[in-house]
């Protein structure tokens, strides 16, 4: 059961990392997978309202796998 949520939240966070480089690359085309691990090196991304909504749900969807990774 543990991981078939491990899988599940990993299919969550790889399909939110793809929602947010879509973003990201609206804002700033030339926005690598590599850019969004620091975002604030781009203030087009900085000044973004959802760009930071849809970073914290990823943030949130990491913290939840590593407590679950943590607790057994």
């Amino acid at each position: 059961m543990a991981s078939d949520a491990d899988r599940l939240l990993e299919e969550m966070i790889e399909a939110q990392r793809a929602r947010l480089l879509a973003l990201a690359r609206r804002l700033a085309s030339r926005i690598t997978p590599e850019d969004l691990l620091q975002p604030h090196d781009h203030p087009a991304l900085t000044a973004s309202p959802e760009f930071q909504f849809e970073d914290g749900i990823l943030a949130g969807y990491l913290a939840v796998l590593a407590a679950l990774r943590a607790s057994r």
